[in-house]
């Protein structure tokens, strides 16, 4: 118990709520986006962030569940400025189409959480045929990013606030498959492991990150980073202040001390050393140009 309450350099521990890591931070004009945030982690999230002023566009599967998840936010902040978006990560048209959706309405955008996720499924295909967990966790993810990208940049260059692009991965990401990514073998039935493919689209998180903040890092004057992070456990009930699953996703898109910061990797609100396979350059790099690659083999297909 002693260990989980001992703080780390940003003052916060593992046992550090939202509501904690976020205390005294007035987000008021900032506008988010959060995927899966009907549930768990990505509903709390929401709640925290709205909870400080930030303006939260819920990225659901679900509608009915997502919906109802911002209406108990808004009866327990009635301030709160929280707007439901349809979007199934598994469908590359479902992507195009939020985003699509979205920049059309001509909306700023500072923060992206791409925080939903599937977890040790067993061996499916996603609507564009590709294993479920890599396609959702991943590619979907990939996407999104890059389609909301110059919109980042153009709220952050207008807002004069930097933006944030936050990747929520898990420890989990140390558990996979040898060679780390299975481009060969990404549909292989054969060889799949449902943990260890969850922990390969994890492993993806990280990478994308890391490799996206290298390319932004390149463009002069561009105020975007891109992070990633364990989000930890929940243990409590949904909107109780105890709980702290949401924390650390809070802390990367919100305080101050992650300003400037990009291409890290966080656990219990503070930065943490990521498996060797994470900060392999040469892999990020390889699997940057395999998703582009997927992704517009997918497009020309569809």
């Amino acid at each position: 118990m002693r260990l989980f309450n001992r703080k780390g350099p940003s003052g916060f521990s593992a046992s550090s709520p939202a509501e904690e890591v976020t205390q005294g931070i007035d987000a008021t004009g900032l506008t988010a986006i959060v995927t899966g945030a009907s549930s768990g982690i990505g509903a709390e999230t929401t709640r925290v962030l709205a909870l400080r002023g930030v303006h939260v566009f819920m990225a659901v599967r679900n509608m009915a569940a997502g919906t109802d998840v911002k209406d108990a936010i808004v009866k327990e902040i009635p301030t709160a400025k929280v707007d439901v978006l349809e979007l199934d990560l598994s469908s590359l048209a479902s992507v195009r189409k939020f985003a699509s959706d979205f920049t059309t309405k001509g909306l700023p955008l500072n923060i992206l959480i791409n925080n939903a996720g599937i977890m040790a499924s067993p061996f499916m295909l996603s609507k564009d045929n590709i294993e479920l967990q890599f396609a959702t966790n991943h590619l979907g993810h990939f996407l999104l990013t890059n389609l909301l990208l110059d919109t980042m940049k153009r709220t952050a260059q207008e807002s004069g606030r930097e933006g944030r692009i936050v990747n929520v991965s898990s420890e989990g990401h140390r558990f996979t498959y040898r060679e780390g990514i299975r481009f060969e073998k990404l549909n292989d039935q054969s060889g799949y492991g449902n943990f260890v493919a969850y922990g390969q689209s994890k492993l993806a998180n990280i990478l994308h990150a890391n490799e996206l903040a290298r390319h932004l890092k390149e463009e002069e004057g561009v105020e975007v980073t891109a992070n990633s992070l364990h989000p930890g456990a929940i243990n409590t009930n949904l909107f109780r202040q105890e709980g702290f699953g949401a924390a650390t996703t809070c802390y990367v898109a919100l305080h101050p001390q992650v300003k400037g910061k990009t291409g890290l990797y966080f656990n219990d609100s503070n930065i943490a050393q990521p498996s060797q396979h994470a900060v392999d350059t040469e892999l990020a790099r390889k699997l940057w140009d395999f998703s582009l690659d997927l992704i517009n083999r997918l497009s020309q297909n569809s």
